[in-house]
Formats: C-alpha cells, structure tokens, sequence
C-alpha cells in the first residue's frame, strides 16, 4: 500500500512553462486518472511522479518520503509497449525480475503467475511480433505488475490500440486490478476510458498546465465496463467532462472521448 502526495509542483523548460502549482493526493489502492489535451503536462507530471524528469519547483512524496529518483515498488507503463523483441513472452514479463537479480529459472517461474493473470497462458514462448497489438500490451502489463509495484503508473496505455481492442483492454485493466490492487495514476486522453477505470478524475487544462477540478466517479466496485457505459450517470459526467475540456483552447474541435496524439 502506497500514497502519493504531489505539492505545488511545476516544470519549466526555458521560458515554457509546462505547468505550474500542481497539487493532487491519491490514496492507497486508489485508481486516478489524468484528463485533459494534448500540451497540458500530463506525461510530464508522470514520468516526475515516476523519478525519471526533475520538477522546477515543489515535490512530489510517496508514503511522506520525496521521490529524487526511481523507486523499485513504483513502476511505469508506456503507450508503445518497449517489448524486447528477441525475447519471448515469458523472458519478456521476467525482465524486471532478472534486474532483481534473480536467476532465469527463478525469473520464469515468478512471472508466471503474472503471464496467466494477462490471460496469456500457453503463449509464453512466442515472440512479439507473434502477438497481436493488444497482447503485446498485455505482456507489458504483465512485466509491470510481476516487480510487484505498490504504485503503477500508466501512460496513455492503450493509446495506440484500435477502438475495439482498446475497450478490451479497458475490460481486462479492471479485472487484474480488482484481483490485484494498486495505486494507480493513469494518463489519458480518453473521457470514457477515465470514467469506466477511475475512482476520480482529474481534470487538466493547458498554458500553463493546471488542475481544474476533480471529478468523483460514482460507481461501485467490481465494474462491469458495458453496464457503466449505458448507465445514465456515464452520459451526465461524460458532458460534464467535456464540458471543462471544451474551455480549453488546446482541446480544439476533436470530439468527447477521442484519443489524442
């Protein structure tokens, strides 16, 4: 269990601002999504939360102790899966674990579990280029859950993934975090997807990047992502959502919902 406290955060880069005065609590367990257009700072904030890029000013806390650097129980998902392509499924979801130090052998056998969670049972020795888009985002998944993180941070995942494959995704997301809880800060430009993974939703405006609200998404646990979807509280946050997304000038003229670059 972990929580993370980002406060008064901001990133310059020369004179850009990218955003500024951030402020966000998540809980343990807690599933929270970052919601807004393209320019606002949202992978920005991540990969800061992550300990990969320095933050201008503020901080950004795990557990009350400030994040310099990366952590060995937080873990980043990126939108192109960075599958290692002469590795098989299973050598794949084991990498993190061979930085651990453990032995192949050793290795294999705990990524296992983490290859069946992904429903990917019986594929362990094929190769990326032998899977589908969203299997080979599946084996990502599974590499990143299987270090264990208490914290999981997601970069626009599913990003890259068609319509259908991408709801698919969205389903089987709910269904391993449910069996396996973490903290989780999920990055998307997605207005449904936000709705049907999160707990809240925060929303992001640009230039400079700031948080404009955050929106509590009112359905219970476990979900089932088609009856959210046709729910008549789904169409009221959805119009609520684009409505905050609709002042922003970035946002420009693409519709609710649609992914952006």
């Amino acid at each position: 269990m972990a929580h993370v406290d980002i406060k008064d955060l901001s990133k310059h880069f020369g004179t850009l601002t990218v955003f500024d005065g951030v402020d966000l609590h998540v809980d343990d367990n807690e599933f929270v999504s970052i919601l807004g257009p393209s320019g606002c700072g949202k992978t920005t904030l991540l990969r800061i939360v992550a300990g990969i890029v320095e933050a201008t000013a503020g901080a950004v806390l795990v557990d009350g102790e400030t994040i310099h650097k990366p952590r060995p129980d937080m873990t980043l998902v990126f939108q192109n899966f960075r599958l290692l392509p002469w590795r098989t499924v299973e050598d794949n979801v084991a990498y993190g674990l061979r930085l651990q130090g453990n032995s192949k052998a050793a290795a294999r056998e705990l990524a296992q579990p983490y290859v069946q969670l992904v429903g990917l049972e019986g594929r362990e020795k094929e190769y990326p280029y032998q899977l589908s888009g969203g299997m080979q985002q599946r084996v990502g998944l599974a590499r990143a859950l299987a270090i264990q993180p208490e914290i999981l941070l997601m970069d626009e995942p599913f990003g890259a993934l068609d319509a259908q494959t991408r709801e698919l995704m969205q389903d089987e997301l709910l269904k391993i975090w449910s069996a396996d809880r973490k903290t989780v800060l999920f990055v998307t430009h997605s207005i449904d997807e936000a709705i049907v993974l999160s707990d809240r939703v925060v929303m992001m405006q640009s230039n400079p990047g700031r948080i404009v609200d955050v929106i509590r998404v009112p359905f219970d646990r476990p979900r089932d992502a088609t009856a959210i979807r046709t729910d008549p509280r789904f169409a009221t946050l959805r119009a609520e959502m684009w409505a905050l997304l609709r002042q922003d000038p970035l946002a420009g003229d693409s519709a609710p919902g649609r992914t952006g670059d």
